[in-house]
């Protein structure tokens, strides 16, 4: 299927492949009631995005408890190609040990000189993505 730009629509499923097929991601969310958008480095997570950050960061502040937007693409200027997918979802600070625990076994570090020991899940609500079809 196809929207009124010409775009094909994706469906979940493929939606949800291609979030793990890149290592960056922009998260967006409201910094002192103004839109904010912040790259980040992300993975997977029993289907929840999950962001590592430090505890004193906006991003950990803005997050907490809130509706966040979260955001991957890809594009090949070569073949004029790609895609976008974009999750909308509450975002929540993980504070529970066992979790916590869980979280740090997995091989996400960020790239931030700082110590990094905040994390941020993100369980999506809404997810939609379109792609781009390589130019004739």
């Amino acid at each position: 299927m196809y929207d009124s730009g010409g775009l094909e629509i994706l469906s979940d499923e493929e939606c949800r492949r291609l979030i793990t097929a890149v290592p960056l991601g922009r998260i967006v969310f409201t910094d002192r009631a103004l839109p904010a958008i912040q790259p980040v480095n992300f993975l997977m997570s029993n289907g929840e995005v999950i962001i590592r950050t430090s505890s004193g960061s906006k991003l950990a502040a803005a997050a907490r408890n809130a509706v966040v937007a979260f955001e991957v693409d890809e594009f090949d200027p070569a073949i004029q190609a790609g895609w976008s997918v974009v999750i909308v979802g509450h975002a929540r600070i993980v504070s529970e040990n066992g979790e916590l625990s869980e979280l740090r076994g997995l091989p996400l570090r960020t790239w931030a000189p700082s110590a990094q020991d905040h994390f941020i899940a993100i369980t999506p609500e809404l997810i939609s993505g379109r792609r781009l079809p390589k130019a004739a």
